[in-house]
This record gives C-alpha cells, sequence and structure tokens, in this order.
C-alpha cells in the first residue's frame, strides 16, 4: 500500500472514529444533565454538541483535501484542512461564551444536582472513549501531520481536561459541595477559550504560508548540498498545504555542465530531500555558479 493511500485510510479512520465518539458523548451527557441539572455536564453536553458539528464538518474537510490536484488547484486541496481548523477555533469558542453564560447564571442562581451519580458514570465513560480517540489520533498525527487531525485532536485534548473537571465537580456535589459546580464550569470555559485560541493560530500559520522550522530548512539545504557535484545551495522556501509540503531551492552547479548533466544532479538533490521528508514535493533550479551573486556582508 503506497504511503499516500495509508495516509488517506488513516485520515478517513480518524474523522469517523472523532465524529462517532461525539455522537455517543452527545446521547448519554444529554440523558445525564436532564436529569442532575449540573452546569458543569451542560458545559459538557454543550462541547459535544459543537464536537459533533466541528467533526462532521472535519470530515467533509478531510475528504475535499485529500481529493488529487487538478486544473484549478495545481497545488492540491489540502488547505480545506486549515480552514476546518479555523472553523473548529470558532466552534470550540462559541461553546466556551455559552458554557461561560449558563454558569455565572447559576452562581447567581443557586440549584440543588440531581442524579450526580449517574453524572459521574457518563463521565467516566466520557474519559474512556476520549482517551481511546486521542490514542487513535496520536498515530495518524505521527503518520500524516495532518493539520485538520491535529487540530480535531487539540480540541479533544481539551475535551479530556473538560470531562476530568465536570467529573470532580460531580463528586463534590455528591458529598454536599453541589455550589462548586458552577465555578468549576466556569474555569472550564476559559480553558476552551485558550485552546480554541491555539487552534486558530496554528490554522492561521498554515493559510498564511509560514515557513517549515528552521532546522527542517537547514537540514534539507545539507542533503542538497551532499548531493555530488552541487556546490552550493540557496533561496529555499516552503510552505504546507494539507498533508504535502512544497519545497523550491536554487542549486549552484558548475557552469560548464550539459543540460541534462544539470538536470540529473537537479533530480538527485529533489530526490535526496524526498527520501528524508516523504510529505515533501520538491522543485529544484539549477544556477550556474558564475552567476550566483555572493551574499552581502
Amino acid at each position: 500500500m503506497s504511503t499516500s493511500v495509508e495516509h488517506a485510510r488513516l485520515m478517513r479512520l480518524a474523522t469517523r472514529a472523532s465524529l462517532a465518539v461525539a455522537s455517543i458523548l452527545i446521547i448519554t451527557k444529554a440523558v445525564a444533565w436532564w436529569l442532575s441539572g449540573s452546569v458543569s455536564l451542560l458545559a459538557g453536553l454543550t462541547d459535544s454538541a459543537l464536537d459533533g458539528a466541528a467533526s462532521f464538518l472535519n470530515l467533509l474537510a478531510v475528504h475535499y483535501a485529500l481529493r488529487p490536484a487538478d486544473d484549478d488547484h495545481r497545488y492540491g486541496h489540502g488547505k480545506a484542512e486549515a480552514l476546518s481548523g479555523m472553523a473548529q477555533a470558532l466552534f470550540i469558542a462559541v461553546s466556551a461564551c455559552l458554557i461561560a453564560y449558563q454558569a455565572v447564571a447559576r452562581i447567581q442562581h443557586p440549584q440543588e444536582l440531581g442524579a450526580p451519580g449517574l453524572g459521574i458514570a457518563v463521565m467516566l465513560l466520557s474519559i474512556g472513549l476520549t482517551l481511546a480517540l486521542l490514542m487513535l489520533q496520536h498515530k495518524v498525527i505521527k503518520e500524516t501531520g495532518s493539520a485538520a487531525i491535529r487540530a480535531d485532536s487539540l480540541h479533544y485534548r481539551s475535551d479530556l481536561l473538560l470531562n476530568f473537571s465536570i467529573l470532580v465537580a460531580l463528586v463534590l456535589a455528591w458529598y454536599g459541595w453541589a455550589q462548586l459546580d458552577a465555578y468549576f464550569g466556569l474555569g472550564i470555559a476559559a480553558y476552551i477559550l485558550w485552546s480554541a485560541f491555539q487552534i486558530a493560530r496554528e490554522t492561521v500559520a498554515v493559510l498564511m504560508d509560514e515557513e517549515l522550522p528552521v532546522d527542517v530548512s537547514a537540514h534539507m539545504l545539507e542533503l542538497a548540498c551532499a548531493v555530488p557535484g552541487v556546490l552550493g545551495a540557496h533561496d529555499l522556501r516552503t510552505r504546507i498545504s494539507g498533508n504535502h509540503w512544497f519545497v523550491q531551492l536554487h542549486l549552484e552547479l558548475p557552469g560548464s555542465l550539459s543540460l541534462s548533466a544539470a538536470h540529473t544532479i537537479s533530480d538527485q538533490a529533489a530526490d535526496a530531500i524526498h527520501k528524508e521528508y516523504p510529505k515533501a514535493e520538491v522543485l529544484v533550479h539549477a544556477d550556474p555558479q558564475e552567476v550566483v551573486q555572493p551574499a552581502p556582508v
């Protein structure tokens, strides 16, 4: 199975698993909140409902991003992942605001919680399912580097903290500290809002064609310069689109080389980078060393 086909399979599996987990949690948290009236559980329900919408959007975005390049999108459709990440950040921010509103209302008008035992059972289920999903997402991110799955994983990591916080709030309510439930909800809202900011910052970097890390770019130049016949390399540019890296660089070659020889060496440099970084699509321009301007002092 080719790398690209395996990456596509893993990304589709992750998005479907995310939607399935969100759907299960929406149903169980809705029942538990209806019976208990917990603001923390309402926070979890609201977050899971928005997770479900975000996961469905993510599934569509990944399906579109995996489409091959065409005449209208020569660099592929990978940035659909970043757009999905931005939408997820918006969903999560709205979730945080709704949770904060409900928490403040409950602080102003305290109410006793009902059926905390059911709520605790639901939260234990939520934590188990979320942990399983995060393990799958970690594997997919490691294999594919998908921006959409990374954004999805980030907000499910915040969900894990949310679920733990809700569990603590319900346990305290079990022992007679029900008034802390609303304060936990308020703290959870603040953390979720911070998570939304983190997701937005990462996706904006992709949409704005931010360069790959400096150490990666430096290593690419080293790989190119290590090819026999290469005298130097410069003007390396990189950007990310979905699970593809687009790399451009100039090679410095002896001006006496034939066009065929220069082409062969350029291909070898591109292959050296691609072998080390399989996600990289490398475009090489050959410059005669005699015309390369020295760097300004």
